[in-house]
């Protein structure tokens, strides 16, 4: 098999080394050897730091009356009578997934009666949207339900998942191989998070449907790992691992290569039709019609041979578009709500939890120049924070015609948009406390307690989630 990106530029080649060896520097003094650092910059610059993308994706779009991991599957998992609760998980890294991790048990610990059947809110969860470090948090609900409680703290937000992968990168033995700092990435989340699942093995759990989300590099294709995605690749997503999934949603470009995917030639798929419509309705739709043309761009089979993946994050931080693709792309929320729930729900309800923080800067106290890293992360900040805003607006703007869209004169459908983010902590010392807690994947335990007792407490006291509650109360269906 042809390997992608052989002939990749050396001046490309030469940042990423220079990236990396940068981020040795953030050692502390004690754990530095300079011998191991001087040969290992030595062997790496040698080697051009080439690597290849290892292909693990098989070939073959799944039958229809098999349709693997599809939204198909999840048109009996909504309960449609009365809540229709989505999720969506933000990146920040081990911050995101702890953040995440403590609204899931707020949700798990608010009892409601749907249907007339005594449950919890975490039960009327349909679909989970992540990106980046909220990936891992939803992909391990996804897998274990209830049992992510039990382990998840010591499987991954307690680990210092950065030492483990930097001392990977540092072992000899490894400095001469070719596939790369993220094929050592996904090496270890297989083996000590994620225990080799599959995305069959997901869709057997029987939970809401997880929608990890990662970026086509090459075009800015917000990519969702589902079936009906991996069709346009002519490839069966059932066989694909989690890991991998979850690592090219969280694969920072530069600092990790792209986890790589072929795009298979010969399995004789068209455009579908639900693409087609949608390219008719893009007409006067700019987001939806960049959408489609980036979907479309897989059928171009010789000149996209191979699809690289990184971090979700750079096309949506928020986990929002992709809820938001998925649904306007097949028809709408009318066209959704027909193909996929038996009756419109009578509240339609979005949580998302935004992980980004608003640390001081402290540039304009002198009239020193920043740094480089200053400068960077001014201008990764700005644009992060004004993108988010700009899609805050829009699933706000989207949320309520979805819902009066649902709606029928004798059963309204109510909307409820329930942003969760550090901003909403009350308590100042504590919320800088939070902010401070850096964009890693190694956090301390107390930084791990407050992030998980942050997004129960931000959930718990958000007043559109106090709305739902009593609303739910006002029907009888809240357990007393």
């Amino acid at each position: 098999m042809d390997r992608p990106n052989e002939s990749g530029g050396h001046a490309a080649l030469t940042v990423a080394c220079a990236v990396f060896l940068a981020s040795l520097r953030l050692l502390k003094p004690e754990a530095r050897r300079l011998p191991l650092y001087a040969l290992g910059m030595i062997t790496l610059l040698l080697g051009g730091c080439s690597s290849y993308g290892v292909v693990q994706n098989t070939a073959g779009p799944v039958a229809q009356d098999k349709p693997g991991y599809s939204l198909r599957q999840f048109e009996q998992r909504w309960r449609t009578d009365d809540n229709a609760l989505m999720l969506a998980f933000s990146g920040g890294g081990t911050r995101a997934a702890a953040l995440a991790y403590g609204v899931l048990k707020e949700l798990r610990d608010t009892p409601v009666v749907s249907s007339g059947v005594s449950g919890r809110m975490l039960d009327e969860v349909h679909s989970i949207s992540s990106v980046s470090g909220g990936s891992f948090t939803a992909a391990y609900y996804g897998l274990h339900g209830d049992g992510i409680f039990e382990d998840f703290e010591d499987v991954f937000l307690r680990q210092n998942i950065e030492g483990a992968l930097l001392h990977r990168f540092l072992n000899p033995f490894r400095w001469f191989g070719t596939t790369g700092r993220t094929e050592m990435a996904v090496d270890y989340y297989e083996k000590t998070v994620f225990q080799g699942a599959t995305f069959a093995d997901l869709l057997r759990q029987g939970g809401p449907l997880i929608a990890i989300n990662a970026s086509d590099f090459a075009y800015g294709v917000r990519f969702s790992f589902v079936q009906e995605y991996f069709d346009l690749l002519c490839s069966d997503l059932s066989s694909f691992p989690v890991a991998r999934a979850v690592t090219a949603s969280s694969a920072v470009p530069v600092l990790f290569n792209p986890v790589v995917v072929e795009n298979y030639p010969d399995c004789g798929a068209e455009v579908p039709d639900w693409l087609q419509a949608a390219r008719h309705r893009a007409v006067d739709d700019a987001e939806l019609a960049m959408t489609v043309e980036g979907l479309e761009s897989y059928f171009d089979r010789d000149q996209r041979h191979y699809v690289h993946f990184v971090d979700g994050g750079i096309t949506d931080n928020l986990g929002l578009r992709a809820l938001y693709d998925i649904t306007e792309i097949k028809g709408g929320i009318t066209k959704f709500n027909e193909s996929y729930l038996r009756q419109p729900p009578r509240r339609f309800i979005l949580i998302s939890v935004n992980a980004s923080t608003d640390a001081e800067s402290k540039m304009d106290s002198t009239t020193k120049q920043p740094s480089l890293k200053e400068a960077i992360s001014a201008v990764s900040d700005v644009q992060l924070h004004r993108y988010n805003a700009a899609t805050i607006a829009l699933m706000q703007r989207t949320l309520a015609r979805w819902a009066q869209e649902m709606s029928t004169p004798d059963r309204p459908v109510d909307a409820y948009f329930i942003l969760l983010d550090l901003q909403g902590i009350e308590d100042q010392e504590f919320r800088d406390f939070l902010n401070a807690a850096p964009t890693s994947f190694s956090l301390t335990d107390e930084q791990v307690d407050g992030l998980i007792a942050a997004g129960a407490e931000l959930l718990r006291n958000h007043p559109e989630f106090r709305r739902l509650l009593s609303d739910v109360a006002a029907d009888g269906q809240l357990n007393p």
